[in-house]
Formats: structure tokens, sequence, C-alpha cells
């Protein structure tokens, strides 16, 4: 089965964290956007990997993210 998971980056001062959005435990680093996408797939299947095998449920992807303006 293919699952689709929201990712977040933020700028930081070493460079972009990388998070998933349905599953925060999923957590990364890196120097480059592109390091920090890489690192994150990484992450997220090695997080897939060790959920199997402690038969924990994986969490389901596609969250619905909406932009809400404010004036600031």
């Amino acid at each position: 089965m293919l699952n689709t998971y929201t990712a977040k980056y933020t700028k930081i001062r070493s460079g972009y964290m990388g998070q998933l959005i349905e599953w925060p435990e999923v957590i990364t680093e890196g120097k480059t956007l592109e390091d920090c996408r890489k690192m994150l797939r990484d992450a997220l299947s090695q997080m897939v990997k060790a959920y199997r095998k402690q038969k924990k449920e994986i969490p389901s992807g596609r969250a619905l993210i909406e932009q809400i303006p404010v004036e600031v």
C-alpha cells in the first residue's frame, strides 16, 4: 500500500529541519533543502520498518494543510 505524507520544512541556522505533519516523530535536519528531503525520506522509511517490526500501527497520511491569513 502506498501512503502519502505531508512534509514541513523550516529554515534553521544550520540549514533546514524537516518533519512530517501526520507523524511528528519523523524529523531530521540537512544542510540544504535537498539534503533534508533525502534524509526525511530515509527517516520515514526507517520509521516504517521499526513500526512494522514492533507491530505498531503506522499513522495514515494525507493531511489537509491550510494557510490562514492574519494581519500583524
